[in-house]
């Protein structure tokens, strides 16, 4: 009978310490079997000494990224229960991100490590992690493009596996928790042309046009002449196979290029729809002034983006979404969304999109886990285990407040008036 301490009640004080937490919100179960924390809890496995000494390596949020991605620890049971749990106790800066452990509290990770016998020179990052060259200028269009790349060039047949026939992804539009998620796309779809006030024969510009399903709906459905931009290799060959099987090329081209060197406009109207997330509060201006000397006078931009709800941020490097996920991107608030499109706008409606997030995310998870196998042969496991962590946790940010979604609807001064009510173009 074991009276020292074990494996499991060893890692279980380390976590309180990385946690910066009193009580563990887990259940962990140890490599060699034993077990610690509170009964009835989700349950973390911890399948490897490597876990450990990623987080004496790096303490707190990245490294408990790295060994989930990689395989060292894993989640015993539902992905949102655990998550929850972890949001319930944790210590968290003002930025949502671990407090860093104190000198002496590193010192006592080390020491844990070296019990467990995990001492040993920093793990290498999974090869999911993105590695940017620092020489690059912070939203330089190189550096765009390769963090673009690092979030989108992970497959099209991943991406259709998570996201559906649809090829959507970003915040679908619900008429309630039933409509299904393919339906609630294509409403957010003709939502967009709608508040855009397309008619045949309009040019629209939809920057980060994705797989082009935006593209194709308002050539189709309004008639619209559309140039989608994005700096994807592999959504814009996609984008172009669907143009051409629904025989639409000479009403839709498709680019490679960044907003920033477009010059054939005016255009109508402008779409941006789940892209301005790459943009970042010092790119705001740019962004902003960019889109309004694309418009015709008159012309509608409808700017549909996430926002971050929960006071001040910062940028922070060291973090999962940084790392893994969203490479130089930055959520700013709706308060200053609208200011910076405001400097050269008319702002005419926002619509806060916030539970329609957290529906579509939980069904793009629901898919993802349903089809599990096939999506780790699509790319590989750890890149499966990001987007699971990513949307399960950003689903509960949404549901929690934490995030939000807005489309902002503005237009370029000029042209013929806007209609009277809300109602004349929704």
């Amino acid at each position: 009978m074991q009276t020292g301490p074990t494996v499991a009640s060893r890692l279980a004080a380390a976590l309180r310490t990385v946690l910066g937490a009193e009580e563990l919100p887990w259940r962990l179960r140890a490599w060699d079997g034993s077990e610690a924390g509170p009964a009835g809890a989700p349950v973390l496995v911890v399948r490897s000494p490597v876990a450990v000494r990623r987080l004496a390596w790096a303490p707190g949020e990245l490294g408990l990224a790295r060994a989930y991605v990689a395989g060292d620890i894993d989640i015993g049971g539902d992905v949102y229960a655990t998550l929850d749990a972890l949001g319930a106790v944790t210590r968290l800066s003002s930025s949502d991100a671990f407090a860093r452990p104190t000198a002496r509290e590193w010192l006592g990770l080390a020491r844990t490590a070296a019990a467990l016998g995990a001492v040993g020179p920093p793990p290498a990052p999974p090869p999911e992690e993105y590695r940017r060259a620092r020489r690059n200028r912070l939203h330089s269009l190189r550096r765009d493009a390769a963090a673009v790349s690092h979030h989108y060039d992970v497959g099209n047949e991943f991406y259709a596996l998570v996201l559906g026939p649809t090829l959507v992804y970003s915040c679908a539009v619900w008429t309630d928790e039933g409509t299904g998620l393919d339906a609630a796309q294509v409403a957010k779809l003709d939502l967009v042309c709608r508040k855009l006030g397309l008619r045949p024969g309009m040019r629209l510009l939809d920057v980060g046009c994705g797989w082009g399903s935006l593209a194709l709906h308002a050539a189709r459905e309004h008639g619209a002449d559309v140039v989608g931009i994005t700096l994807s290799e592999e959504q814009a060959a996609l984008a172009r196979q669907r143009v051409a099987g629904a025989g639409l090329e000479e009403r839709i081209t498709i680019r490679v290029q960044d907003y920033r060197t477009v010059d054939d406009g005016p255009f109508d109207a402008v779409s941006s729809v789940g892209m301005a997330e790459h943009v970042g509060r010092s790119g705001l201006p740019t962004y902003v002034a960019a889109l309004h000397d694309l418009l015709a006078p008159g012309g509608r931009l409808l700017h549909h983006v996430i926002s971050w709800s929960a006071g001040e941020t910062s940028w922070d490097d060291d973090t999962f979404i940084a790392r893994y996920v969203f490479p130089d991107g930055e959520l700013i608030s709706l308060a200053d969304t609208v200011a910076g499109l405001e400097k050269r706008f008319e702002i005419l409606d926002v619509e806060a999109l916030r539970r329609h997030y957290a529906l579509t995310l939980r069904a793009w998870v629901d898919r993802l886990e349903k089809h599990w196998d096939t999506a780790v042969a699509l790319t590989s496991e750890g890149r499966a285990r990001v987007w699971r962590l990513y949307m399960a946790a950003a689903a509960l940010s949404f549901e929690s407040g934490k995030l939000g979604v807005n489309q902002v609807l503005v237009r370029r001064a000029g042209g013929a008036p806007p209609p009277l009510r809300r109602t004349d173009w929704v």
